[in-house]
């Protein structure tokens, strides 16, 4: 790998995840010493963030998310930028447009499908000419849900000889919060959608992220409460579903099918069993309905900007300590052979652990992952790292993936 003065500059230091990720980054023990630096537009809060980590030696760099000149520079002095900027739809194209160009490697955060779909068009052949791994959702999503479904793949070949046609993930417990900035993204994609009918048919194809030769089958989605066999529960919608199983079909592309031809993946949360279980399904998917409808019309998301938390809020640092998630994936094979595997993870899920996740992924493709073994190209977690993260994330990140049966 070229040689820089930096293995990674985290682009957005001074924002909430920012924050946490480069406090997560600054207790890093693994030698050789890990080479870094933080960016952003604003000096001040920049020193404020090296003052909170008490880091002297602490390079900063600056540079806006729209000065392509700036970009460039800050490009040349690292392997790895690693960016917390968001929203993505608004603020993200020039670094990934610059990076691309520069051969310079990347990592982001991102659960904006549209913008992603984007930027694919636009700049996946000039990273795969340059060199550059453009690696989109790097936090809870979409890691959990595309290692996971990965490493299930891997124990049903062990296992069974054979891979998964089907894959079912379901979320058996989590706690935690979201911040102002995870808001303003999903806002932001609502008022697009809402403008945009074309939009609006691209986000409800399953495939929307895949090349056109992607072989395709009718996907499930579940409903607003639906009981789940495999399981033994009563499920509803989980939020994150819409761009997770976008993300894993990719996968599935860029790795040539390996999965199944068609492969076919859906994600839901489990809310509990008998009577009570379903009335908590019912209500908690007809809550989810409400929030998107709002989020859907002009003024529901006027009165939302007011009541929910602006960007730069989120969980208090016990929230984030407190919090855990538990994912079951349930694999099944063309012959009807069955497994079931489990990801789970400690701290906040969208912020103490999504820090630790983009932290180790950064670290993993400025030192793991040779340009001989991984190309250019704009690629998903799975299909750039596989079992090399998912070795980090057991060993420095607090996430557990394993084999129930």
């Amino acid at each position: 790998m070229t040689q820089n003065k930096y293995d990674i500059v985290v682009f957005g230091a001074s924002s909430f995840v920012g924050e946490i990720l480069c406090q997560y980054l600054s207790k890093n023990r693994e030698e050789p010493a890990l080479r870094w630096a933080i960016a952003g537009r604003s000096a001040s809060k920049l020193e404020a963030v090296k003052a909170k980590l008490n880091k002297a030696d602490l390079d900063i760099i600056i540079a806006d998310a729209a000065d392509e000149e700036a970009l460039r520079a800050l490009c040349a002095q690292t392997s790895v930028v690693t960016t917390t900027v968001g929203p993505y739809a608004l603020y993200g194209e020039p670094l990934v447009k610059i990076c691309a160009e520069t051969g310079t490697d990347y990592c982001d955060l991102t659960g904006e499908v549209q913008w992603i779909s984007k930027m694919i068009a636009r700049y996946d052949a000039v990273a795969k000419a340059s060199g550059a791994r453009i690696v989109n959702c790097c936090g809870f999503d979409s890691i959990p849900s595309d290692l996971g479904v990965f490493y299930t793949q891997q124990q049903s070949k062990e296992l069974f000889d054979e891979n998964c046609t089907s894959v079912s993930m379901r979320v058996k417990a989590a706690k935690g919060g979201l911040s102002g900035g995870t808001f303003a993204s999903l806002i932001n994609v609502m008022k697009e959608a809402s403008n945009n009918p074309a939009l609006r048919k691209e986000m409800a194809d399953p495939y929307s992220l895949c090349p056109n030769e992607t072989a395709k089958a009718r996907q499930i989605n579940t409903g607003l409460a639906q009981f789940d066999s495999s399981c033994g529960s009563w499920t509803t919608p989980f939020i994150m579903a819409a761009i997770n199983t976008r993300i894993v079909q990719r996968s599935n592309s860029i790795l040539k099918d390996n999965y199944a031809k068609p492969f076919l993946y859906d994600e839901a949360m489990m809310v509990g069993k008998g009577f009570s279980g379903r009335v908590k399904a019912g209500a908690i998917g007809g809550g989810l309905a409400g929030f998107m409808l709002t989020a859907s019309l002009s003024p529901g998301r006027w009165l939302l900007s007011r009541l929910l938390p602006s960007p730069g809020e989120g969980p208090s640092p016990q929230e984030q300590e407190t919090g855990f998630y538990d994912m079951l994936f349930y694999g099944k094979t063309a012959s009807g052979k069955k497994l079931e595997c489990r990801v789970t993870g400690d701290r906040d899920p969208g912020y103490g652990s999504t820090a630790k996740m983009l932290g180790q992924a950064s670290i993993c493709l400025a030192r793991d992952i040779d340009r001989t073994q991984i190309a250019g190209g704009l690629l998903t977690p799975a299909s750039c790292f596989g079992n090399t993260l998912i070795e980090r994330l057991k060993a420095y990140s607090g996430l557990t993936f394993s084999l129930i049966k």
